[in-house]
């Protein structure tokens, strides 16, 4: 894996996570379920655009 392809993948992770967080705090206020979404990132985005009406589809 060369040095580009890793740096892609670092910030993907901390795109996913930042979206994540911010989902999570818009939903909830909450500071200790932003971190547990954090944590979780990109499963918590999938579901919450699965989930909501016109999440994914628009």
């Amino acid at each position: 894996m060369n040095s580009r392809t890793g740096e892609a993948a670092k910030a993907g992770i901390g795109l996913g996570s930042a979206i994540a967080v911010a989902i999570s705090w818009a939903q909830n206020q909450s500071i200790l379920w932003a971190i547990f979404h954090g944590f979780i990132s990109w499963i918590y985005v999938i579901y919450y655009a699965v989930t909501r009406p016109g999440g994914i589809t628009g």
